[in-house]
């Protein structure tokens, strides 16, 4: 992930908002040859600031893998 525009050392030192972080850029900026974790997508989900498309296509995905 290239991030230019954020301090992530700073973010690192909470892991639960790196978490979200890292998600929210995955999912709308590009996964860059990296998994999303279905766990954390799943716990962090109502969290998320994502794009509605993009949240709507993984709803059907991630709750329909269960």
């Amino acid at each position: 992930m290239y991030n230019w525009n954020t301090d992530t050392t700073r973010l690192q030192k909470d892991p639960e908002q790196y978490q979200k972080f890292i998600l929210e850029q995955r999912i709308n900026f590009g996964l860059n040859n990296k998994k999303l974790s279905l766990e954390h997508l799943k716990k962090y989900w109502n969290e998320l600031d994502i794009d509605p498309a993009k949240r709507n296509y993984l709803n059907k995905i991630v709750w329909n893998l269960s």
